[in-house]
């Protein structure tokens, strides 16, 4: 994978060049996470690279947004229940303090997880967990890519 799109995130999935996007939504683009330590761990990013938070956005996109968050909220929990049967539930997050544009985070949560973690949030995962290379996305995670972008179309067609 080449790592030139990481800096321009919005803009490499406008161009088709951005390799974690598994599906282009109505106001953005569903992405796997850079990192699996909680396997099935997704992004929504919004479509347009300037919006910097959800109120930046026309009301009717802003519920886009959401709609399509709850979409792809929807999609990692199905697959990952299928995939894993210690999956518990997903969190979901708008932060936007480190990253200059508008998106989401959906994280599945699972009973595997180490007591001291289970009940905290994600960011106070040891920082190991976010640079070691066992858990950087990779081919080994292709069935669950698969997964979740197939849960996602499902999704659509139901919602059509």
């Amino acid at each position: 994978m080449a790592e030139g799109w990481r800096t321009d995130r919005i803009g490499a999935a406008l161009r088709g060049e951005n390799p974690t996007v598994l599906r282009r939504l109505e106001s953005g683009f569903a992405v796997i996470g850079d990192v699996q330590f909680l396997p099935g761990y997704s992004v929504l990013l919004v479509d347009e690279p300037e919006v910097q938070r959800l109120s930046d956005l026309p009301r009717a996109k802003r519920l886009a947004f959401l709609s399509d968050l709850d979409q792809l909220a929807e999609a990692v929990e199905r697959a990952c229940h299928r995939l894993d049967p210690d999956f518990r539930r997903v969190n979901l997050e708008i932060l936007g303090n480190t990253d200059p544009f508008l998106h989401a985070h959906v994280w599945p949560r699972y009973g595997w997880e180490p007591a001291d973690s289970v009940g905290r949030p994600v960011w106070l995962y040891p920082r190991e967990r976010w640079s070691d290379e066992r858990f950087r996305l990779g081919p080994q995670h292709d069935v669950l890519r698969e997964a979740i972008s197939g849960e996602l179309d499902l999704l659509r067609r139901l919602t059509c």
